[in-house]
């Protein structure tokens, strides 16, 4: 028979699995529990469980000179290290952070600090505190020759396609930042009849109505053309 056991010690803070010899006594047992659980071998109650869920012990480990092998241990049981003074350990107030003071910083602190995250994303120009590019920047302006009835011409992409309407709105949308135009084309080849996600514009008849940036198009007086989408619009 072998002359080491493997247990879980389990005790207020701490819980391991270990390799402990039979024949060492329970005072001995205690010594090392003590390194191990930080709670004095004087205020150690050692108890034998078979499994971490069992309410009843198998035995109390209460006699200091028996050797642990007297209590017919076997392994993977549990012995529970309890503290009969937890004052002086000060066991479970380890692991117990609600007694633990928090350090707060209300938000203008917080913002005045150099050792921050924040503080980094600003030094590095990082997320919202990058650089805005030139895709970055909307229109936030409609321009004056951009009136409501205008006949206008939609840029594309494709060499010699035309896209042609009438200009139908002109305006900030809650779909986007920035100016949209709202057009009505001559020809059912737009997305939608003037609305976006439920809020209406303009009206127009079912895949006439299109919204696109200020810059994507021109107004003058362009006739009446069969046209094609393109990515631009939305």
């Amino acid at each position: 028979m072998s002359g080491v056991v493997r247990l879980f010690v389990v005790s207020p803070d701490t819980h391991s699995e270990r390799r402990l010899e039979l024949h060492v006594t329970i005072e001995k047992l205690k010594d090392k529990l003590e390194l191990i659980t930080g709670i004095p071998s004087t205020n150690q109650v050692l108890s034998l469980y078979n499994s971490e869920s069992d309410s009843e012990a198998l035995a109390t480990l209460s006699d200091d000179n028996k050797q642990l092998g007297f209590y017919g241990v076997r392994d993977y049981q549990v012995l529970r290290v309890g503290d009969t003074n937890p004052s002086v350990s000060f066991t479970g107030q380890m692991t117990d952070v609600s007694q633990v003071d928090k350090f707060e910083l209300t938000p203008e602190e917080y913002a005045r600090r150099q050792d921050t995250v924040l503080a980094y994303k600003q030094r590095h120009q990082m997320g919202r505190f990058a650089p805005k590019t030139e895709e970055s920047v909307v229109d936030d302006e409609i321009p004056a020759d951009i009136m409501i009835g205008a006949r206008c011409e939609v840029e594309s992409t494709e060499p010699g396609l035309k896209k042609r309407g009438v200009v139908r709105f002109a305006g900030p949308t809650k779909f986007s930042q920035g100016v949209w135009i709202g057009i009505e084309y001559d020809e059912p080849i737009g997305k939608n009849d003037g609305s976006v996600q439920g809020e209406r514009y303009f009206s127009c008849r079912p895949n006439y109505g299109v919204f696109v940036r200020p810059d994507k198009l021109k107004v003058g007086d362009y006739p009446t053309e069969d046209l094609d989408l393109d990515d631009e619009e939305m």
